[in-house]
């Protein structure tokens, strides 16, 4: 193996070097972001409040069911006696 051969072979070591610590660096900050995204998209799932509609058919009668903010059940006149 003559020098120039040599020369070659460091040059090609040196820049295979360079573009391992490239894909080394590559690695560590594509996990960095997929590691935060997951914690963003965790933040903004959780900053919504559950919100349960829930419907009810009641019977009253001749009066009517008027259920107040906090759940009470009030039971008004009948329509017809109200003219």
């Amino acid at each position: 193996m003559n020098d120039n051969e040599k020369f070659i072979q460091e040059m090609y070591c040196a820049s295979m070097e360079r573009t391992i610590k490239r894909l080394w660096i590559t690695t560590i900050l594509l996990i960095v972001l997929l590691v935060g995204s997951n914690i963003c998209w965790i933040v903004y799932e959780n900053s919504f409040e559950d919100v349960t509609e829930v419907t009810q058919d009641v019977d009253t009668g001749n009066g009517e069911a008027v259920v107040n903010g906090i759940g009470d059940l009030n039971y008004g006149e009948n329509k017809a006696n109200s003219n």
